[in-house]
């Protein structure tokens, strides 16, 4: 008596598959793909891409300004001086009036200050 058995090895061997089961597991391939890169690989779309790109700008902009913002300050002749008057000032708004007035806030080649200079440069300068 022979034995009939075939080795799972042996029948995957001579596993022929359609044309159908290879285009369907493709695609569910690429599916399970993007499923996996979009949730959890960190994938975006370029609106996406785009979006965060120009928020970080914004912020790196503001920051920028605001440094410099405190740098003009500083170096301002009377800069001790205006420190104790800026730091007596307790309302947030009243200090970044006092920062707009100043002049410190607006960069070179503009009109008037971005708001998010003035914002930071008011924080900065009173730490």
């Amino acid at each position: 008596m022979q034995n009939s058995k075939t080795s799972i090895t042996q029948q995957f061997g001579s596993y022929k598959p359609s044309k159908a089961i290879l285009v369907w597991a493709c695609v569910a391939t690429a599916a399970a793909t993007m499923i996996v890169g979009f949730n959890w690989g960190g994938w975006v779309t370029g609106g996406t891409s785009r979006t965060a790109a120009a928020a970080a700008a914004d912020i790196a902009r503001g920051e920028l300004a605001s440094a410099i913002c405190v740098e003009r300050f500083n170096a301002a002749p009377d800069a001790a001086a205006k420190l104790i008057e800026f730091k007596a000032i307790t309302d947030g708004y009243k200090k970044r009036q006092f920062v707009e007035a100043g002049g410190w806030a607006t960069m070179p080649g503009e009109t008037a200050p971005d708001s998010r200079s003035v914002q930071g440069c008011a924080t900065a300068l009173a730490i």
